[in-house]
């Protein structure tokens, strides 16, 4: 079993400042990020995402927007569930809390994402095509339709962290 404290048992992905987007690897060509001639990018639309998740057509595909706020994220598969990490001492500290924090959540509305299969986690601002480069983290997916909730929870008084889960859903 893996304890999420071990040394390199988490990849957390950072941002430059703007928010993080999960992009089906089928699709990564099609995502510009901050790049390009027109009035509004990509990154521009992902900046508009003014709620905890969304989604933005891309492709023939959707990807997912980790919105609220620019905060280093995880995603921990045994829980289908990105961690985003707003204040804690160390991620040993905030992935101790992760157990609770999922009981005591209070989550959000749902959001339906069509998923075709992996996709890669990483900062809106960069082309899909050059996100290798940067900091992200592939997730292998099952394709299929998840529904997708949030909450921000606050289980110490020097810890908070964001929930992104992912639950798959019957075809």
């Amino acid at each position: 079993m893996v304890r999420y404290a071990d040394p390199g048992a988490v990849e957390w992905v950072e941002s430059g400042g703007g928010p993080l987007i999960a992009v089906p690897e089928t699709v990564l060509p099609f995502w510009a990020g901050a790049e390009g001639d027109e009035t509004a990018s990509d990154y521009d639309r992902a900046c508009e995402i003014d709620a905890a998740v969304g989604l933005l057509p891309v492709g023939d595909s959707a990807a997912l927007v980790l919105g609220d706020e620019p905060a280093a994220t995880a995603y921990l598969p045994d829980h289908g569930t990105f961690v985003r990490w707003y204040a804690a001492d160390s991620a040993e500290e905030l992935l101790a809390e992760l157990p609770e924090a999922l009981v005591t959540a209070s989550w959000a509305s749902e959001v339906n994402w069509n998923v075709p299969g992996t996709v890669l986690l990483f900062d809106a601002a960069w082309p899909g095509n050059d996100c290798a480069r940067t900091d992200h983290v592939k997730i292998s997916l099952h394709p299929g339709r998840y529904a997708v909730r949030a909450a921000q929870v606050q289980p110490g008084p020097e810890t908070w962290l964001g929930l992104v889960q992912l639950r798959r859903l019957p075809d």
